[in-house]
């Protein structure tokens, strides 16, 4: 992976960690991340050990996600309204009690799949709410020139989460139940609100008059659609979130079961958790002039393990090649983030960024859905061969544009 336009920080810049705001933001984020790896894979176990059926599982874990995407636009209008502390305090006191309330149901054994259902698409819609507020609040925590640290922050946490919580999580349920880690994700979020309550109430909305919610989410598409650099990446990313969900969510395990094995699989995805972590952690290191030039380029490695799937499933390649593909999605997300605080208004930020998450969002599902069939029509292995070579060029085929080739962080 090629690091282009970039300078080792000799320490001078910014450093984020100086402000208790924004110290309060990284350890409650951290702390409910965590939890948040912990329960899908304790709460699937739980569902499994009561009910025995996979239908049950699924729509307990649809019944999240749906309401997560339908509702995403409507809380990128709530967190440009109100003062997104306020929307953090209250999506996290909310989901804290959603989740309290199913541990409770499933340690007691009065747990329904309709109980959890419900339970999990309120927990879905507070998501919704949560996800824009925390997209914007960053740059009212930190100074311009500390962002991209800010961000790099973040997604160490992120990717700390995403190491230590299956392993957590599965632990947890061999020794205490699901339910019990289910609990914990609860207190990870009643945790997270205690942190945001030390964190400042001002909102940066500019006065709106008596202005609806529609005009709000045209306002947030047209500054949307306005900024070439900003949709061409974002239908880019569609793509390839569509392509990695299908052949790497739902193939790879399938390929890995007839060539490598379950468990050498969860080394494949422990390398690319690894990979992920070393690079967030350049990122706090590094300034960065041509944000988006960095970011496609270190994405585009995903393609690898791709196709080493398709080509050659042999333990040694998909490691290696998960590993290269951390690298590279490490630099992306800290990346992105810089770049949308840097140049989008902070009184539309949150609701702009719904529009970016709403895509991602929407992929997921489709290549999940999708992948099976076109499986059963050219093979396994075959349709994750063509799916790298189609996500390299859904990801450096944005590159063709000036606009995002040279777009650069107002702070540089």
């Amino acid at each position: 992976m090629v690091l282009a336009n970039t300078t080792v920080s000799p320490g001078t810049r910014g450093r984020p960690l100086r402000h208790p705001a924004f110290r309060w933001y990284l350890f409650g984020t951290s702390v409910s991340q965590l939890g948040n790896s912990v329960a899908p894979v304790a709460l699937a176990f739980a569902v499994l050990s009561f009910s025995g059926s996979t239908y049950d599982l699924g729509l307990v874990l649809t019944a999240r996600s749906v309401p997560l995407v339908v509702f995403l636009l409507i809380g990128g209008v709530v967190a440009d309204r109100f003062p997104r502390t306020t929307v953090l305090i209250v999506a996290n006191a909310g989901a804290g009690l959603t989740q309290g309330v199913s541990a409770f149901l499933l340690i007691t054994g009065r747990a329904g799949i309709s109980a959890l259902v419900g339970l999990a698409a309120l927990n879905g819609a507070l998501g919704a709410l949560s996800l824009p507020a925390m997209r914007g609040i960053v740059p009212r925590l930190v100074q311009p020139d500390e962002r991209q640290r800010a961000n790099a922050l973040l997604g160490l946490s992120r990717s700390a989460a995403q190491v230590l919580g299956p392993a957590l999580s599965g632990a947890m349920f061999a020794v205490v139940g699901g339910g019990w880690a289910v609990a914990v994700d609860a207190a990870t979020f009643a945790f997270a609100a205690c942190c945001a309550l030390m964190l400042p109430r001002t909102s940066a909305k500019p006065a709106r008059g008596r202005r609806g919610p529609w005009a709000d989410l045209h306002e947030g598409w047209s500054t949307f659609r306005s900024i070439p650099w900003l949709w061409k990446a974002v239908c880019s990313l569609c793509i390839a979130n569509l392509l990695v969900a299908g052949t790497w969510g739902v193939l790879g395990p399938a390929i890995a079961a007839t060539t490598i094995g379950a468990g050498a699989w969860g080394l494949v995805l422990g390398a690319r958790a690894v990979g992920l972590f070393l690079t967030t952690a350049l990122v706090y290191r590094i300034r960065i002039a041509r944000l988006l030039l960095v970011a496609q380029v270190g994405f585009a490695v995903t393609a690898l393990p791709l196709l080493a799937l398709g080509l050659w499933p042999a333990l040694p390649v998909l490691l290696v090649t998960s590993f290269a593909a951390g690298l590279g999605s490490g630099v992306f997300s800290p990346v992105w983030q810089t770049l949308l605080q840097d140049q989008i208004p902070e009184h539309q930020l949150s609701r702009v960024s719904a529009y970016d998450d709403l895509g991602a969002s929407l992929a997921v599902p489709l290549g999940q859905i999708l992948a099976g069939p076109v499986a059963g029509a050219l093979g396994e292995r075959p349709t994750a061969a063509w799916a790298g070579v189609a996500f390299l060029l859904a990801v450096l085929a944005p590159l063709a544009s000036r606009s995002v080739r040279e777009v650069r962080a107002l702070s540089q």
